[in-house]
């Protein structure tokens, strides 16, 4: 729920600081992409973080190879998708690529709720709600793009 919580409300603020006066972000999309980035720090945190980090292994469905290599990676791209997100060249490509990544990580988060494991000591989002703010955190990173 944290990352839902930093894109909205990171996007309100950054957008609110635009109609006050702040050029780089005195439009809907600046702002967006500003929430998206917020919300990447939190989503990636947790890949390197130890008792998170094993959270997240676990959470990779078991037919795929070398989960904590994949947990790694997926990281680093959500990282690297952050930072393109605030360099406004780069930024519309950032956003798809943030887009694929997630509908590419969606089956460890149903893997994650079917198996009912946990995330930093608490259970995942059930699924239902998760796919929900799936789509929310998708229909973002298409709209940053646009």
């Amino acid at each position: 729920m944290v990352p839902f919580i930093a894109l909205i409300a990171g996007s309100a603020v950054l957008r609110l600081l635009g109609l006050a006066g702040v050029d780089a972000l005195d439009a809907w999309q600046p702002a967006l992409r500003g929430g998206l980035a917020l919300m990447l720090l939190f989503t990636a945190m947790p890949h390197f973080r130890p008792g998170w980090r094993q959270d997240l292994i676990a959470m990779v469905p078991p037919r795929f190879p070398r989960p904590d290599l994949l947990v790694t990676a997926t990281g680093i791209l959500e990282l690297a998708a952050a930072a393109g997100l605030l360099i406004p060249p780069l930024a519309p490509a950032a956003a798809i690529c943030l887009a694929l990544l997630m509908l590419a990580m969606f089956p460890a988060n149903i893997s994650a709720a079917r198996r009912h494991l946990t995330l930093g000591g608490r259970p995942v989002t059930p699924l239902p709600l998760r796919t929900a703010m799936q789509v929310v955190f998708v229909g973002a990173a298409v709209a940053a793009a646009l």
